[in-house]
C-alpha cells in the first residue's frame, strides 16, 4: 500500500479529485498515480474477422465497422492521454514531486482490483462522467466500494483543504478500527476531529469514551457529541453547525449483507453530501 490512487476521467469532478489527491499525498507523503481508464464497453477493441464464416457482402461492412471502433478507441486513448497530463500538471503545480500516470483499457473495477495492492488511499469523484442526468453518484461507485478493501476519498466537484473531519461513530468493529487509522495516520495530524454517535446515550458512552482516548493520547483535539434523532439528517445538521470539512464513516454498518450490499446510511450519505466523504473498509 505505497501510493494514492486517482481516478481521472473527463468529468467536472476530475479536478477535485487530482486537487484532494495531491493533498492526501503530500500529507502521507507518498507518491501519487493517477489512474484513466477507458471504457471497453464504449470503446471496445478491433475485432478478429479471420474466423467469420459466409460473411459474403457484409464482409467489408464488417472491417469498416471494426476501423471504426479502432479509430474510436483510438480517439479515446489520445482524450484520455490529455486528461491525464492535465491532471500531472495540476498536481505538479500543487507540490506533488513523485507522481505518475497510468493509462488502461478495460472495466474500472477490474482495473482497481489488479493494481489495489498498491494502493494506500483512492480518490474517486462522486459523479463520472457516465453518471445520468438525474443521478446523484456515478453508476459505478458503489460497486467500487462494494469490491475494494481500501479507504476511499469521494469527493465533490471543487476543493477545499480539510480543516477539520467528523467520524460518524457507531461503535462498530469498521468505526474502531477508523479510530485507530485516524489516530496512526499523519493524513488528518493536527485537525481536530468531531466523534459523533447518532442514537440512545445509555448504551453509546462506553465505546465512545474509548475511542476518545485513543485519539486524544494520539495527540488529536476531539470534540463528542451523542445525537438523538434519523442518522443521515442528524449528521449532516451537526456538520453543518460546526462547518466541518469533511466526513469520514464506515462504508458498512452493523448488519449489512457483506457480499451484496452498501450499507444503506452509507448511500444515501453519499447521496447527499456536498462534503468529501471518506469511506473506510
Amino acid at each position: 500500500m505505497t501510493h494514492v490512487m486517482a481516478c481521472i476521467d473527463g468529468s467536472p469532478s476530475s479536478a477535485a479529485v487530482c486537487d484532494y489527491a495531491a493533498w492526501a499525498s503530500q500529507r502521507l507523503a507518498v507518491p501519487l498515480t493517477l489512474l484513466h481508464v477507458i471504457d471497453r464497453d464504449l470503446y471496445p477493441k478491433a475485432g478478429d474477422l479471420s474466423g467469420s464464416i459466409g460473411l459474403g457482402s457484409r464482409e467489408h461492412l464488417l472491417e469498416e465497422l471494426a476501423a471504426l471502433d479502432e479509430k474510436r478507441s483510438k480517439l479515446a486513448r489520445e482524450q484520455g492521454q490529455l486528461l491525464l497530463d492535465a491532471a500531472k500538471e495540476r498536481a505538479s503545480g500543487a507540490g506533488v514531486d513523485t507522481l505518475a500516470a497510468l493509462q488502461r483499457h478495460g472495466d474500472l473495477v477490474e482495473t482497481l482490483c489488479e493494481l489495489e495492492s498498491d494502493i494506500r488511499l483512492l480518490v474517486i469523484g462522486k459523479c463520472g462522467d457516465g453518471t445520468k442526468p438525474g443521478h446523484l453518484i456515478g453508476s459505478q461507485l458503489e460497486s467500487v466500494i462494494r469490491t475494494m478493501h481500501r479507504p476511499i476519498l469521494v469527493t465533490p466537484v471543487s476543493f477545499k483543504a480539510p480543516e477539520s473531519l467528523m467520524l460518524a461513530f457507531d461503535g462498530s468493529a469498521t468505526s474502531c478500527k477508523g479510530v485507530d487509522m485516524l489516530a496512526s495516520s499523519p493524513l488528518f495530524r493536527g485537525l481536530p476531529i468531531h466523534l459523533v454517535m447518532v442514537g440512545p446515550d445509555s448504551s453509546n458512552r462506553e465505546p465512545l469514551d474509548q475511542a476518545t482516548r485513543i485519539l486524544l493520547e494520539a495527540g488529536f483535539q476531539v470534540q463528542t457529541a451523542i445525537m438523538a434523532g434519523e442518522v443521515e439528517p442528524t449528521l449532516h445538521a451537526y456538520q453543518a453547525q460546526h462547518q466541518i470539512d469533511l466526513l469520514v464513516m464506515g462504508a458498512y454498518g452493523h448488519s449489512r449483507i457483506r457480499e451484496f450490499l452498501v450499507g444503506s446510511t452509507t448511500t444515501n450519505m453519499l447521496r447527499t453530501t456536498t462534503s468529501p466523504l471518506l469511506l473506510l473498509r
